[in-house]
């Protein structure tokens, strides 16, 4: 059975779930003739460890016409049993059998600051209608959590029996701890991600503003690549003359690593999420978490988070101060931290994806070798 799996997102944080799914598929005895479609610069990466798979070049981008044709036109050439799109984007004219990782709606629902209001109200509305899409004409849909099934059902109003929950995982970082210099010996918390609207930074630094009032050591430390987002919120720290808020950039693995391990708390203030990733990471690693109680967030982290309502600026500086001030509350949030992270493995992923690739297989199998009804 020849099956394909679209890898051009692989490279992005979108993508990571894409190349972990692949570097654990390929450790399981398959049957399967795979081909990876990825772009040109991910081939190499691909052929350093999945050797027994064909990875192929696609340079089409998502939400072009390219991927809709060109693409296209590639599948039905490859003529595989099985396509699986690790995102929604994918070519809305392919008949083929077809699986569909579909992570969330937050796009469906938050604005991007850094783009054209109206460009990205004309996107935004294009990109629903491919969720729904998607959904209906795929023959299985994978969620990374019961909260997403349900909302996608919902959304595009499908049988939920048609979507399989699937979690994911946070590896743990192997890189040696790299210390942060301006950081040594310093109380501070921290968050890791982007700073796009539903992430509620401007919240959370609202709320470390009040905590600096009982805590004036403490410093916050915001960790993600520069953008015009990150940019825009700068500004706006500076214009409130909020002191001790750094923001790092860019780091290396060994320095995540090293913050992760020396943060009086991990802050997730998200306002949705499909899975809760980077909070898992910050459990795997020994950071006590203090977590918005928002969309999936409770189901992925259970018992091991601190939570607080993130529309409430009070209540985030209120459960933020409880972890600070107990150190028994951050040892026992760190202690059910690494259970709940352990509960989480990229093998687990793989092998009850490749299930459902055989059930969907077989299932194809059937409705078409049924006879014509009379």
């Amino acid at each position: 059975m020849k099956l394909v799996i679209d890898a051009r997102e692989s490279g992005t944080s979108t993508g990571r779930y894409i190349d972990k799914l692949i570097e654990h598929l390929h450790k399981s005895p398959t049957n399967f003739e795979v081909i990876i479609l990825t772009k040109k610069h991910r081939i190499d990466f691909f052929n350093k460890f999945a050797t027994k798979y064909h990875v192929v070049e696609s340079p089409y981008k998502e939400f072009t016409f390219a991927e809709q044709l060109k693409l296209n036109r590639q599948l039905n050439k490859i003529s595989p049993d099985l396509v699986h799109f690790g995102m929604v984007q994918q070519p809305v004219l392919y008949k083929g059998t077809v699986i569909t990782t579909m992570h969330d709606l937050t796009t469906t629902r938050f604005k991007n600051p850094s783009k054209n209001p109206l460009v990205y109200a004309f996107k935004q509305m294009i990109y629903k209608w491919v969720n729904r899409v998607a959904a209906l004409k795929s023959n299985a849909i994978i969620t990374p959590s019961e909260f997403v099934k349900d909302d996608v059902a919902k959304f595009a109003k499908i049988n939920s029996r048609k979507i399989s929950v699937i979690y994911q995982a946070a590896d743990k970082i192997t890189d040696k701890a790299e210390p942060i210099e301006e950081l040594i010996n310093i109380k501070f918390i921290m968050y890791v991600g982007r700073p796009q609207p539903h992430k509620n930074l401007y919240r959370l630094v609202t709320a470390f503003a009040d905590l600096k009032k009982k805590n004036p050591e403490l410093k916050l430390v915001l960790v993600g690549k520069e953008d015009v987002v990150y940019d825009q919120l700068k500004t706006w720290v500076r214009g409130n003359n909020i002191k001790d808020v750094v923001f790092t950039g860019f780091i290396s693995e060994g320095s995540l690593k090293w913050l992760y391990e020396n943060c009086r708390a991990y802050v997730f203030p998200s306002l949705s999420e499909g899975f809760g990733l980077p909070g898992l990471e910050a459990m795997r690693h020994g950071a006590p978490v203090v977590s918005s109680n928002a969309t999936c967030l409770p189901e992925i982290y259970g018992d091991a988070a601190h939570y607080f309502d993130p529309n409430s600026t009070e209540d985030i500086t209120a459960k933020i101060s409880e972890v600070l001030k107990s150190s028994s509350l951050r040892t026992e949030l760190t202690r059910k931290g690494h259970i709940q992270a352990n509960k989480y493995s990229w093998n687990k992923t793989a092998e009850q994806t490749l299930e459902l690739y055989k059930a969907v297989l077989k299932e194809s199998s059937l409705s078409t070798s049924e006879p014509a009804s009379k």
